[in-house]
Parts: C-alpha cells; sequence; structure tokens
C-alpha cells in the first residue's frame, strides 16, 4: 500500500487538514518523516509530548507494562492507576482522582461534579457555570459549550443550558455575572488556545474570592498548563490560589492518552457509584505510562529547567523580533509561549508556521495571530537554538515574499 497525505483524504472524516509531511519517527525532540527530512519540534503534539518522542523511561514503562495487564474495566481497579492516583494527591491540593482518557473527558467529569455538589447542596436552580471567552476546554457538546469560542460549539444543535461567559482578566465582567445561583468558575491558568494569555494576580485572586462569596467552585483546567508546561507541578502553584477540582491530561501521559480530575474528599464523595464512569479510564497500560512520565517530570532538574528554557525561547524571539520585527510580545510562562505578530502581519500565523515547517521547524498556532512554541520540557539547549535558528531563516524568506506580494 503506498501510504501518503492523499490517503488521509481518502478515508479519513475530513474534520482535519493535516500538513503533507508524515513523520514515521521521533527521538527527543527531532522527528523524521517518510523522506528522511529531519524537523526539530516545537510543537510537542500540542503540550503533549513533554519528555520528547520516545523516552526511555516511557518507553521501558509501557513495554513491561504490556507484558503484564493491558485492560481490566473499573470493575477492578489495577496498581498503575492506584500508584499514580497516590503520586496526584501527594504532589497537588487534591485528596482525590479521577481518570478518564483525555482532556475533554477530564473536563466533562468536572462539570458534571460541579452540577451534581450543587444540586446535592443547594438545590436545582445552583446551575450556573461561568467560563471565559476564547476559553477551550475540549470537544464534547458539554465542554465546547464552556469553551468560548462559538465556532467550535455552533451548528450542532441546542446547547446544554446555564452556561454564561466573562472576559479573562476583566473581573467586573466576572462580578456582572456570579450569583448565588451559580454553582462554579471554570477557567485556564493560562489561556492556551485563546492567545496565550497570562491571568493578572488581581483577576485570578478576585475571582477566588468571588467563588468564596457565592459558594460557587472555582475549576482550573490545566489540561495544557499541567505536568511541568509552566516551570510549576501545575500552574496554580505559581498563581497563589488554589482551585477546589482541578483537571490534567496532555503532557499526563506523555503521548499516552490519559486524563485525570482532581478533587478534595469534600467534593468527590457527590460522585456515587453509577453518577459516572469510563470504560477505559485508568487502565493500567495509561497509567504505568503517566506515572513514569509524572516522577520524571516532578524534579527540581526538570522543573528549573523548564524556567532555563523559557528565558532562551524569550531571548531568542527577541533577537528574531529586532532584525524582522514582527512581533508585538513573547507571551505565556515557562515552555507555554506564544509569540504575537502585530498589525503588519495580523491573521497570518498559519504562514509562519508553514514557512517554519519548509526550513525543517515543527511550530503550532494559537488563534490566527500567534505562534505558539510548547515543546519538549527537556528539549536539548542545542535544539532550542538550531529550531530558532531554522525559524529565523523561515521568517526571513516568509517577510521578503510578503513585502515583495
Amino acid at each position: 500500500m503506498h501510504i501518503n497525505r492523499s490517503l488521509f483524504d481518502e478515508v479519513m472524516v475530513p474534520n482535519y487538514a493535516p500538513s503533507p509531511i508524515i513523520p514515521v519517527k521521533g527521538l527527543g525532540s527531532r522527528l523524521w518523516d517518510q523522506q528522511g527530512r529531519e524537523f526539530i519540534d516545537f510543537a510537542g503534539g500540542i503540550a503533549v509530548n513533554c519528555l520528547g518522542h520516545c523516552h526511555p523511561a516511557l518507553v521501558s514503562a509501557l513495554t513491561e507494562q504490556a507484558q503484564k495487564l493491558w485492560h481490566l474495566s473499573n470493575t477492578m481497579t489495577n496498581e498503575p492507576a492506584l500508584m499514580l492516583a497516590k503520586q496526584l494527591v501527594d504532589n497537588t491540593f487534591a485528596e482525590k482522582v479521577y481518570f478518564a482518557n483525555s482532556g475533554a473527558e477530564a473536563n466533562e467529569a468536572a462539570l458534571k461534579l460541579v452540577r451534581r455538589v450543587a444540586l446535592n447542596k443547594f438545590g436545582a436552580d445552583k446551575s450556573q457555570i461561568i467560563a471565559f471567552k476564547q476559553g477551550f476546554h475540549g470537544r464534547t457538546l458539554f465542554t465546547v459549550s464552556v469553551g468560548g469560542q462559538p465556532a467550535y460549539s455552533d451548528g450542532f444543535g441546542p446547547k446544554p443550558a446555564d452556561i454564561d461567559h466573562a472576559e479573562y482578566n476583566n473581573l467586573d465582567s466576572v462580578k456582572a455575572l456570579i450569583s448565588d445561583r451559580t454553582c462554579a468558575v471554570v477557567l485556564e491558568p493560562l489561556q492556551g488556545e485563546g492567545g496565550i494569555i497570562n491571568p493578572t494576580p488581581e483577576f485570578i485572586k478576585g475571582v477566588r474570592e468571588l467563588c468564596d462569596q457565592h459558594n460557587a467552585l472555582l475549576v482550573f483546567d490545566e489540561v495544557q498548563t499541567g505536568v511541568g508546561r509552566t516551570g510549576e507541578l501545575y500552574a496554580y502553584m505559581g498563581l497563589g490560589v488554589t482551585p477546589d477540582v482541578l483537571t490534567t491530561a496532555k503532557a499526563l501521559g506523555g503521548g499516552f492518552p490519559i486524563g485525570a480530575m482532581l478533587t478534595t474528599t469534600e467534593l468527590a464523595k457527590h460522585l456515587v457509584v453509577g453518577t459516572h464512569g469510563s470504560t477505559y479510564g485508568g487502565n493500567p497500560l495509561a497509567c504505568a505510562v503517566g506515572l513514569a512520565a509524572f516522577n520524571t517530570v516532578n524534579t527540581p532538574e526538570v522543573l528549573d529547567g523548564v524556567k532555563a528554557r523559557e528565558q532562551l525561547f524569550r531571548d531568542g524571539l527577541n533577537a528574531i523580533n529586532d532584525k524582522y520585527q514582527v512581533f508585538t510580545e513573547v507571551r505565556g510562562k515557562g515552555l507555554l509561549l506564544g509569540a504575537a505578530l502585530n498589525a503588519d502581519y495580523a491573521g497570518k500565523a498559519r504562514d509562519f508556521m508553514l514557512a517554519a515547517a519548509e526550513e525543517g521547524v515543527l511550530l503550532l498556532m494559537a488563534g490566527q495571530n500567534v505562534v505558539r512554541f510548547a515543546p519538549s520540557l527537556i528539549i536539548p539547549e542545542a535544539d532550542v537554538r538550531e529550531g530558532l535558528a531554522r525559524f529565523d531563516a523561515a521568517i526571513a524568506k516568509l517577510v521578503a515574499r510578503l513585502n515583495a506580494g
């Protein structure tokens, strides 16, 4: 069989528009395609491959577990799930863990939990969920409705009700919506898809206080920011604010599908037997890999290394901008960074991404105006420098082409 990009159009549902590049091998922060071309990976599978490709600790955990036990369903528990849950509980505010397969499923569980808690404690009237414009929480109908991007949620019939959207970093907009009817406020402690937007300290602390005043729960979606991405184990740890519920996925499995919802014993007790579930959630393969990824990331060396690499990226991107004047700022924290394009290049993030791929470096977008970087947390500094050099070359060609056109 001849496997190429045209086969995608033949056999796959057209909801994606993948690159013509088909990688066949990865190692560390480098990828190779079918033709043997090498790429430096600054995309990380959209902040998933926290230890790069084929990290030996993850390969070892997967192959060892694959020879022991693959699947049981939740009619039984298993050792890897219990070990990973214990690590999550021991290293965060949480006391209880629910495992799922993805960030959307972890968020679905969190949203069902906050609604159930409010119903049990206060009655059916306390059902409003406040989320944020430009937020992103997954693609199920409930999570995409909570996400504040109508382009993703329109066109699928009636949406789940009683969801309102405030403006991120605008506390007054939250005050205008919140009341004793509010069951929860849901937010990313650093907006990802919405453009790599950091919360201000006043905003994030103010939201916590408003939740406390109105007996509303605070849910942090840390699907993208969690497991070392910001240089903290979880982003909330650097904000001085503790949520009531936290969701984690993406980097949690280092590339193997797994998600989790973390919360307190007091809240968890409302999800009694039969109220929620997942066939694959907490399966031994995913949890064994997740445990290896978590234990590898949760060290001072890796977390401090994220901050050092952040500075390397910032310095390199600023140097590039001094030459070409294409960015207004570099946003974000740790290794979740966004270079925001200025007015001259507005709406052209995809052009930058495609130009970079031509030069052998893989990037992401966060909306049409932001070039996003989410590489391995342990990317070698030499790869950072080489990738930025390739990005420099890509911008030189792109700027010349756009100015000529």
